[in-house]
């Protein structure tokens, strides 16, 4: 078991999001609850369970290095005594990325965090790309009818 207590799933949270952008494989697996259930579906990607999984995934996201800067919007949260639910957009940024450029799609994240006898612990990430924006549709005008 890590020796790093998280006392409030949003401490979970943040540490989770930093060593996203540090690609900090051992800050990340501290995150994670040490239990074969967990669950990690990254965009696009098959759903991962258990720790071998789920640490392999990771460990092949951050071979490259730190070069993603993430921005979190529109944060839901729902806490009970022993379970918190959080919906983030998460915006990334990517190192050398000129200003202008279009960036990715946003991402939708639930993470959902159980609190154990070590403190906040993720037992889920699902992230998926954001459904695109629709853009307002100008109501048609009325028929004109001649009587």
């Amino acid at each position: 078991m890590t020796a790093r207590i998280f006392p409030t799933a949003q401490d979970a949270e943040n540490a989770f999001y930093e060593a996203l952008e540090r690609c900090d494989l051992e800050g990340m697996m501290a995150v994670w609850a040490e239990d074969e259930d967990i669950v990690c579906v990254h965009p696009a990607g098959p759903r991962l369970t258990g720790q071998d999984q789920v640490r392999e995934s990771w460990a092949r996201m951050f071979a490259a290095g730190p070069r993603a800067r993430v921005h979190i919007t529109n944060q839901v949260a729902i806490s009970g005594m022993m379970l918190a639910v959080h919906s983030v957009h998460e915006n990334f940024t990517i190192e050398g990325q000129r200003r202008g450029d279009a960036l990715p799609v946003p991402v939708v994240a639930t993470n959902v965090y159980l609190r154990t006898a070590a403190g906040w612990r993720m037992i889920v990430h699902h992230a998926s790309p954001a459904p695109a924006e629709r853009q307002p549709v100008a109501p048609e005008p009325p028929p004109k009818t001649l009587h």
